[in-house]
């Protein structure tokens, strides 16, 4: 049976389900990850719910079969059959190692109480962090084990590029595809990580637990 994650390393070659308009319900890769990931005219639902239940909730919205399963109302039901809570509808985006070493001088936080660690430990396993003067970058294992990437910078340095050659030094410490989930109303993050390399594979939109 397929999984998510053969799904994801798919798609990170360019290679997609079919544009069938269909729905492929896969069991979680872990308890803490249940949603939603929609690709272009083909959806992915993972949960460990009866996949019988999701084709029947879907069937029942009588809506546009390529939309079906990012209508609210849709979410709205996982979630009050999953017990689970929402996060935003993010676009997931994915980009290939990158030779040679980052040309920022990183310098990895070691302190376990950072702000920055502290949240993506929430949603990611094995999680490194580095800063650089007016920013944070940081690398975990987050949905069926893949290595997924987070920058911030600070207000006062904006507009100078920082967030790009993070992200692009992201790609030279990854020996592997590294996977962006950014929300589609933050231009100015979507607009760095597109300029680094990053390919938009669809949209996402994460369940979260009761601990997160």
């Amino acid at each position: 049976m397929e999984t998510l994650r053969d799904i994801l390393d798919a798609a990170a070659r360019g290679v997609f389900p079919p544009d069938d308009g269909r729905t492929t319900v896969v069991p979680q890769a872990s308890p803490r990850d249940a949603g939603v990931l929609a690709l272009t005219a083909h959806s992915v639902v993972f949960t460990d719910e009866d996949p019988r239940w999701v084709y029947d909730t879907l069937d029942a919205l009588e809506c546009d079969p390529l939309a079906a399963t990012m209508n609210p109302l849709f979410l709205a039901a996982l979630m009050e059959r999953t017990g689970r809570t929402g996060d935003t509808v993010d676009a997931l985006l994915v980009g290939s190692p990158l030779p040679g070493e980052p040309p920022l001088a990183l310098r990895e936080i070691t302190d376990g109480g950072h702000p920055r660690i502290v949240y993506a430990r929430r949603r990611r396993d094995e999680v490194r962090a580095w800063e650089v003067p007016g920013g944070v970058l940081v690398l975990g294992r987050g949905v069926a084990g893949r290595l997924e990437v987070s920058a911030e910078v600070d207000g006062d340095v904006r507009h100078r590029g920082l967030g790009r050659r993070l992200v692009t030094a992201a790609r030279q410490l990854a020996q592997e595809p590294l996977w962006a989930q950014v929300s589609p109303g933050n231009a100015r993050s979507m607009r760095a990580f597109q300029a680094a390399g990053y390919r938009a594979v669809g949209a996402e939109a994460l369940l979260l637990g009761a601990t997160e």
